[in-house]
């Protein structure tokens, strides 16, 4: 099957959190405690990726040591580090990494991302992820962290001082002509003198630019705040749905913003989380999906369930709905909103125990969780793509890497068979996957209010 120039087709990351989406991943049978920590692990999973060419795999991460630890693995290794790994094992799969706005400054993020499309000749994508909560402000010197909006505000100055930096070099800087010997020409290599509310960067960055021009700037947030940075800045987007509906007034939110602000709406690639279960047949995948369901510790739950709602643990009774006299709206949560809006609908909704929504949710914060056989796991990602509520998915199996493999071998085959999904890449970088424009390099201007990120 070759896909039709000029069609819309369908994209595919897969998160490659730890042993797997499932809080009990790392206890199943197929998983591994120490997953974690290996590279094999993340290299073994990538190249099934790379094999069904998928657009991309994508490490998230966090600077704080979660109490999540006490019951399952949570973010180890730093996620760069990993991927450049990973990019000297393969050769087409795009590479995407979460690093914090809230904890890092703009050189080191943009130097870095820089050095992985240069290794990986063009397949870095960077997620820029404002960071909530005391504990992680508590390693950087702080005794809280900044407000919602304050984060925000930063993220936004932060990804547009990252884009000024990978443009600091023109295309044509690096000479390289040994008989004259001139290697770079310094007046096509330009500082670009930032001074803003949160940050002062003289530049320029000690990098020449890089195979994409600027690797894949990706934004996760569904928050008012977040909504306008990603329509404002981002190309690739995760979000989080429960419902077809929420995903269709997520999916346009974002495009009728990005085309407020001038940008094109084709330009910014819509991914939902979606959690998968897949096996041969809906029974195997039922049956698969409730012995992970089971190994999802309460306690665990009900901590994590607690802290996304802003409430005492010891308020949640396992066989009772949640305490909504002591749940407050949206606005008023300083971190994971998204999460907590399609967690809360979905407990009102079907009026779920504390109990079922975490098994419903399989020990996490709220992406929808499918579980059945190739027709069932293709129905619902065609449904939604053909919809208008997705551009693809950010995919989460069960257990990594058996749950990739299943979902390769099963569901890959089915989509192709619908023509929805790639044969073979088309191109070598994530801008070409994605369907992204190269961009040509945005001179800044030291005395403009904002950083020319277009």
């Amino acid at each position: 099957m070759t896909l039709s120039p000029g069609r819309r087709h369908l994209h595919l990351n897969v998160n490659i959190f730890q042993s797997g989406i499932f809080a009990g991943a790392w206890r199943a049978p197929d998983g591994d405690p120490r997953a974690a920590f290996s590279l094999d692990h993340y290299i073994a999973t990538a190249r099934i990726a790379e094999a069904a060419k998928l657009d991309a795999v994508f490490l998230a991460d966090t600077p704080v040591l979660t109490p999540d630890i006490a019951h399952r693995p949570e973010y180890a290794l730093e996620p760069t580090v990993i991927l450049a790994g990973i990019a000297a094992h393969t050769s087409r799969i795009g590479l995407i990494a979460t690093a914090s706005t809230s904890y890092n400054e703009p050189y080191n993020i943009a130097r870095r991302f820089a050095a992985l499309d240069h290794l990986s000749r063009g397949r870095a994508g960077f997620n820029a992820v404002t960071t909530a909560g005391p504990a992680a402000a508590r390693n950087f010197g702080l005794d809280q962290a900044p407000a919602h909006r304050d984060r925000y505000r930063r993220a936004a100055e932060f990804v547009g001082v990252v884009g000024a930096l990978w443009d600091s070099w023109d295309d044509d800087a690096l000479i390289g002509d040994s008989a004259r010997g001139v290697f770079a020409d310094p007046a096509r290599i330009h500082a670009i003198d930032h001074q803003g509310e949160f940050f002062r960067v003289q530049g320029p960055l000690n990098t020449p630019r890089s195979p994409q021009g600027r690797p894949v700037l990706v934004q996760a947030g569904g928050s008012p705040d977040g909504i306008e940075l990603a329509a404002a800045h981002a190309e690739a987007v995760f979000s989080a749905a429960q419902t077809l509906d929420e995903g269709k007034a997520y999916y346009r939110a974002i495009k009728s913003r990005a085309a407020a602000l001038g940008r094109d709406p084709d330009g910014i690639v819509v991914l939902p989380g979606l959690s998968t279960v897949v096996a041969a047949t809906r029974d195997e995948a039922l049956e698969r999906l409730n012995g992970l369901q089971d190994l999802i510790p309460l306690r665990y739950g009900l901590d994590r369930l607690a802290a996304l709602l802003g409430i005492d643990a010891d308020a949640l009774d396992p066989d009772a709905e949640l305490p909504w006299d002591l749940i407050g709206p949206a606005k008023d949560v300083q971190g994971l909103q998204t999460f907590f809006t399609v967690t809360t609908d979905l407990a009102r909704r079907e009026r779920l125990t504390a109990r079922q929504l975490i098994r419903r949710l399989g020990g996490g914060l709220g992406h929808r969780v499918v579980a059945g056989g190739p027709a069932d796991i293709a129905d619902t990602i065609e449904e939604w793509f053909t919809a208008g509520a997705a551009d693809g998915f950010n995919l989460m199996p069960d257990v990594l890497p058996s749950g990739l493999a299943a979902f390769a071998e099963h569901v890959v085959p089915e989509l192709r068979r619908r023509g929805l999904f790639r044969d073979d890449y088309a191109g070598a970088t994530l801008r070409d996957h994605f369907g992204l424009t190269r961009p040509p390099v945005a001179r800044y201007a030291p005395d403009a209010a904002e950083v020319l990120v277009r």
